[in-house]
């Protein structure tokens, strides 16, 4: 079971901590627990009311008629709305919703009727990446179990592997070569996995060489593939291999490449960028990019 404070729970569920307080001396919901030295504590069971309360209200219910439904009950509206709404913030909730009840299907769900109103590249740029902005840092943190992580994240790798797979292979003409790659120490695909998939869709050549290689190793392959751009993404920290270190190890290393840096890790860095570096805040950087190039 996971132990939440109610930051983390204000971070999951986008209900500041005033007014969970005051929910909770009103209402009674939530009823945090207290640990054996008496600190207060949500557990996923809170969690997943206060996200279902949360859509609720947002939908113009009040919270004194949501608190006298039953759980089915709101779990029936709540489920209703996510159908028909087009408030991204729903479908992030619903998302979280069916994380925690590791619902496969809840899950193709929601993707899947988001992608059919708005695009394969839309939805994750506006519902998948906001969710995992959502529940990213308390992963980071260790605050939520691991087992949730690994359940959604390769549930959303097996639609990027598919979907970049039915792109086209070939180099069109005037286009782009790319090779991307994560270093050892970064486990988080999910982005570059996005970006092959983007890269593709847009016309130009992947070299997709995946998670935990050296930046020693990319020699060889630049010699054969000559890319055009190189881009990683850098979510987890490391003690040595920092921000700073890889921004100059690959400027020095591909001098006459375009160096492209994402990712969380590279957000928070205040370095000062080579002339051959660039640093995309977000995917839509990338998306602008490539449509700058396809014209």
């Amino acid at each position: 079971m996971n132990q939440f404070s109610i930051k983390d729970v204000e971070a999951l569920t986008g209900i500041k901590s005033h007014t969970l307080r005051i929910w909770e001396q009103r209402y009674g919901i939530p009823q945090p627990k207290r640990t054996v030295t008496n600190i207060r504590f949500y557990d996923d069971e809170d969690v997943k009311l206060l996200l279902g309360v949360s859509a609720l209200n947002r939908h113009g219910y009040k919270i004194s008629k949501i608190t006298n439904m039953t759980g089915e009950e709101r779990s029936s509206m709540v489920l209703e709305i996510s159908k028909d709404s087009s408030d991204n913030v729903v479908q992030i909730e619903s998302l979280t919703t069916a994380m925690f009840n590791f619902d496969e299907v809840y899950i193709e769900q929601i993707l899947s009727s988001y992608t059919l109103k708005n695009g394969f590249e839309n939805t994750f740029l506006d519902l998948v990446f906001p969710f995992f902005g959502r529940v990213g840092m308390l992963w980071q943190t260790g605050s939520l179990n691991p087992a949730y992580e690994h359940f959604i994240t390769n549930l959303i790798r097996q639609k990027l592997f598919v979907a970049a797979d039915a792109q086209p292979k070939h180099l069109k003409s005037g286009g782009k070569k790319f090779l991307l790659f994560l270093p050892g120490f970064e486990p988080h695909e999910i982005g570059l996995l996005f970006a092959n998939y983007l890269i593709r869709a847009k016309g130009h050549h992947t070299n997709y060489l995946g998670p935990n290689l050296p930046t020693d190793d990319l020699g060889p392959v630049m010699q054969l593939y000559k890319a055009d751009y190189i881009l990683t993404v850098l979510t987890a920290s490391h003690p040595t291999q920092t921000p700073l270190f890889i921004t100059k190890k690959l400027s020095n290393d591909f001098p006459n490449t375009k160096i492209l840096l994402s990712g969380f890790q590279m957000m928070q860095a205040n370095i000062q960028l080579p002339s051959n570096v660039k640093v995309l805040t977000s995917m839509q950087d990338l998306s602008a990019l490539l449509n700058v190039l396809n014209n």
